[in-house]
């Protein structure tokens, strides 16, 4: 299976090949940025699948990252990886961002708790953890950082993501020891391998929000409809 992976739920821009015999993408490209995703993703894309024989036609399915994430950069990545699909006759599957997150961990087999926690700002977090040993685990959540330390167990606990500082400092408190694996993003070959095994008629290209928008219409400013 070769599968074109799109991830611009976060503060970058990226897009591999990925086929299913391969360890590493057929080609790959990630920009760093907190905003411009709509003026830089399809150029990129272009430049990944110039890189590969076959092109778009080679495809076979089309993963990109649902979020937790920016509304925006959502948005961007959906609507490109829907219009690739439609464009092509492939299907879209949607990926967690959270879980994209959790992958390498889970590919290196690390002993105790892993969580990947994305800073959602205001003293929160989104967190997605699995416990190796008994396989329990946190499904992707919206948590004050406190609320979510209290729920990860005692430890040991390893932690990627944007927000596994905050989460490291809060389990710091509780006493519990915490490793740092990265802060970043997502890795995209991560959401393409995550991809291949998607079903596509549960793994839909919906955005996962987990909480509503920072901006709210005022009730008192509101205009009657006629």
């Amino acid at each position: 299976m070769r599968v074109l992976a799109i991830d611009t739920a976060l503060d970058f821009c990226a897009a591999c090949v990925m086929r299913g015999s391969e360890a590493e993408p057929l080609a790959s490209e990630s920009l760093p940025m907190a905003r411009g995703h709509a003026e830089a993703l399809l150029p990129l894309i272009e430049r990944v699948i110039a890189r590969v024989e076959g092109g778009f036609e080679a495809l076979d399915r089309i993963a990109v990252t649902v979020g937790p994430g920016s509304y925006t950069g959502l948005r961007v990545g959906l609507s490109a990886a829907r219009a690739i699909g439609l464009a092509t006759g492939r299907p879209v599957v949607g990926v967690g961002t959270l879980s994209a997150l959790l992958a390498p961990l889970l590919a290196d087999a690390t002993e105790g708790t892993l969580a990947a926690a994305i800073d959602a700002r205001h003293g929160a977090v989104y967190v997605q953890a699995l416990t190796t040993a008994s396989g329990e685990g946190l499904a992707p959540i919206y948590l004050p950082v406190a609320e979510a330390a209290a729920r990860l167990g005692p430890g040991p606990v390893t932690l990627t993501g944007s927000g596994a500082p905050l989460l490291a400092a809060a389990l710091a408190e509780r006493g519990i020891a915490a490793t740092l694996a990265g802060i970043g993003g997502p890795d995209i070959a991560a959401v393409a391998q995550l991809g291949m095994v998607a079903d596509p008629t549960h793994a839909l290209p919906r955005p996962l929000y987990l909480r509503g928008p920072d901006a709210r219409p005022q009730n008192h400013a509101r205009v009657a409809r006629q």
